[in-house]
């Protein structure tokens, strides 16, 4: 089960799981742990930096548990899962036992990503199910989670998505938080307080089609930001799938024309970098950049769905049936 992959000069892959689930949530706690959640209600947590994994499975009277998001809070561990009925479950106790914290039946019911502003304040991003999408929040460590009205949330397009892909939809620094959206727009939704109050930011990524847009977000500081994505039904397509910002999301500037990955689920910043570096993953492959998004390197053809860095040289990849750690 374990081994190597070396593709890129500096840069090691090695698989260390293969849970018998499609993995699109990972999370580092302020413990040091590691958790994933996947398909199949299945979950995973490492304490030794993600060299070993104990992995386990939730089920719940027979639904069928798809888990896309994962985050920590100070009332323990979140798994929230997509499709009708939306779920989120809470452990208190490192998995030994789990609660449901939200049951939610309807049309249209779908939470994509779980992000935590501090260890009591948090919010889920969930598909419009009105004319705005749908948006959980807490107040006390996810224990309770209440739908925000429409009335308070920006409207949506018609055919306007969000993407399920790495729980890196949503991202947040301090007060501030940043939604990405992707189908019939490209939009950056934004607010400075918490969600209480929004703008709206067009971007010049691809958008048009069902499966075109932004797919992560992930910003260095309340500043700089980056978005990737592209066409998931083209995937080798490596043009307007790519932006940054130096303003907070006021606005957004290309980059990685020429050379650069096609679609991309995942991207995330080095920690410590100065917000030059970043490494994205995605089903064509895993990719380095070292000036800003400017220009891409290969590190691996291997496909994963997300990442998440436990240090600045160490990070957890997650994909179909595959947990790997990248060392840079």
């Amino acid at each position: 089960m374990s081994s190597v992959h070396v593709f890129a000069q500096d840069f090691q892959i090695k698989t260390v799981a293969e849970p018998n689930a499609s993995i699109r949530a990972l999370e580092v706690t302020d413990g040091g742990e590691v958790w994933f959640a996947g398909s199949n209600g299945t979950y995973g947590v490492s304490e030794n930096n993600g060299q070993t994994w104990e992995i386990d499975s939730i089920s719940f009277h027979g639904f069928k548990l798809n888990f896309r998001g994962i985050a920590s809070s100070s009332k323990g561990l979140h798994l929230t899962a997509i499709e009708n009925p939306g779920m989120v479950f809470n452990t208190k106790n490192g998995g030994k036992s789990w609660y449901l914290t939200h049951f939610e039946e309807g049309e249209g019911v779908f939470y994509d990503a779980i992000r935590f502003f501090d260890y009591k304040e948090g919010m889920i991003l969930g598909d419009p199910t009105d004319d705005c999408f749908s948006i959980l929040k807490t107040y006390d460590g996810g224990d309770s989670w209440q739908k925000v009205s429409c009335l308070k949330l920006p409207k949506i397009e018609e055919k306007e998505a969000a993407f399920a892909a790495s729980n890196t939809n949503i991202e947040s620094q301090g007060d501030s938080v940043w939604i990405v959206t992707g189908g019939s727009q490209a939009r950056v939704l934004f607010s400075a307080d918490r969600g209480e109050n929004w703008t709206v930011q067009k971007t010049p990524m691809i958008s048009g089609k069902t499966m075109t847009g932004i797919y992560s977000v992930d910003f260095y500081d309340h500043l700089n930001g980056v978005i990737i994505g592209g066409d998931w039904e083209n995937k080798s397509y490596n043009q307007k799938n790519k932006a940054v910002t130096k303003d907070g999301g006021k606005t957004w500037r290309l980059v990685g024309r020429k050379q650069a990955p096609g679609y991309q689920s995942c991207v995330q910043y080095i920690p410590n970098s100065g917000g030059s570096k970043l490494v994205s993953v995605g089903s064509i492959g895993v990719y380095y950049s070292s000036n800003y998004g400017k220009t891409w390197k290969m590190i691996s053809k291997k496909p994963f769905y997300s990442l998440k860095f436990i240090s600045p040289n160490k990070a957890i990849l997650s994909g179909h049936k595959i947990i790997s750690v990248l060392t840079l």
